[in-house]
């Protein structure tokens, strides 16, 4: 999914809407695509869950508003997970990777599954910032959560400050972000309060990111181990963490990198490189769209 997300960037190069979803990244997931985890090529359709199944049955045969279209879904990480080109192209700006990856998210996602997304963009944003730490990630994270995604990153990355091996940790985030999950204890039968919006829950995934972010110190080894290794939907979590202690400069480990790629037959160079030129030209066009809007405001009000 992130890098279908990327895909739909390349074609558009400019900042994403709910009905770039519609346009661009729903028939990306109808052509065919070397799958690895299939050893084929196949539609990515047919690879990803029932809860990402939704953004193509409501669009493509739905042909519902796309900014409607994550309504009725059951709320759950399935957006944020993929949302770190979002925060990559608003690099060094929170608040408009968190407003992006809200609109993106929107046929997806409700509730605080989209607020997840928008909260998980906006932390890789902020990690990209020149000094940026752990601690300043969860601020600015903090700084635009809402409701119960707010109090659970509260919460878990209050345990996480007082641990700094991740053996230590699993158990005790955990027991932070109970009180906060609508899954329950057996993450594979979903308690029916997972299906239901909600202004006092908020997904597990990223809080508990956020928090071993904290364990792990910046370093992306233990950051990323100690995520696999919380169990339940830990590739969501290692997904998040990853990209986030990626985004503050913690290098991957070459041998995972190689390993990862060799075994999956894909370029995980490619779609970096690919991102990069086109927040470039992101960033180019806002620069032009912010001097028109001064120019235009100073023509309406005047200098002051």
């Amino acid at each position: 999914m992130t890098h279908a997300l990327i895909r739909v960037y390349e074609k558009v190069r400019d900042h994403l809407d709910a009905y770039a979803v519609a346009d661009h990244l729903v028939p990306d997931l109808l052509s065919p695509r070397w799958i690895p985890e299939l050893e084929a090529e196949a539609l990515p359709l047919q690879r990803i869950f029932l809860a990402e199944k939704w953004i193509v049955a409501r669009l493509h045969y739905g042909h519902i508003d796309p900014r409607e279209a994550g309504a009725g879904n059951i709320v759950n990480c399935g957006a944020a997970m993929y949302m770190a080109p979002v925060g990559l192209v608003n690099a060094g700006h929170p608040e408009a990777a968190y407003a992006e990856a809200l609109e993106v998210a929107a046929p997806h996602q409700s509730s605080y599954g989209r607020e997840a997304a928008g909260v998980f963009a906006a932390a890789v944003a902020a990690a990209c910032r020149p000094g940026a730490t752990p601690a300043t990630v969860v601020d600015a994270a903090l700084a635009l959560a809402k409701d119960g995604t707010r109090s659970a990153i509260e919460a878990v990355c209050e345990v996480g400050l007082h641990h700094d091996d991740f053996e230590s940790a699993l158990a005790p985030l955990r027991a932070a972000v109970e009180p906060f999950d609508t899954v329950g204890p057996d993450y594979r039968s979903p308690a029916l309060g997972a299906r239901r919006p909600s202004r006092l829950h908020a997904i597990e995934e990223l809080p508990v990111a956020l928090g071993m972010l904290l364990v792990g110190g910046g370093d992306y080894r233990r950051t990323v181990l100690g995520s696999v290794n919380y169990g339940r939907d830990c590739d969501s979590i290692a997904t998040m963490s990853g990209a986030i202690v990626g985004a503050l400069g913690g290098e991957a480990p070459a041998d995972w990198a190689t390993t990862v790629a060799e075994a999956s037959r894909l370029d995980l160079h490619a779609p970096a490189r690919a991102l990069t030129q086109v927040a470039r030209e992101v960033f180019a066009r806002d620069l032009e769209r912010r001097a028109a809007h001064e120019e235009a405001f100073i023509a309406l009000a005047g200098e002051r």
